[in-house]
């Protein structure tokens, strides 16, 4: 279940709506002069949340990997070491 707060109901009943999220799961979306500025979730569901970003991220990283590979194959590892100390060497400038 969701529900909407402005941040000046939320201030006056903090408690009662903390305990709503946290014992039985509510969702707040919290407003600012009408406008949805944050929400107020469950700690699980933001463990949940974050895992499944993590996730993405790795799987962004991975495919990335795969493509860099891929296009890199026909390069011996001198080459790519030679261009490494290339960069390194620019950036040092």
């Amino acid at each position: 279940m969701q529900k909407v707060i402005g941040v000046t109901e939320l201030q006056r009943r903090f408690r009662a709506v903390l305990d709503e999220v946290a014992k039985q799961g509510v969702f707040y979306v919290l407003t600012r002069g009408s406008r949805p500025e944050a929400v107020l979730i469950p700690y699980e569901t933001f463990l949940r949340y974050q895992a499944l970003e993590e996730k993405e991220v790795l799987a962004r990283l991975d495919r990335l990997l795969a493509r860099l590979a891929e296009q890199n194959v026909a390069r011996s590892d001198e080459e790519v070491a030679a261009d490494v100390e290339a960069a390194l060497a620019e950036a040092r400038r």
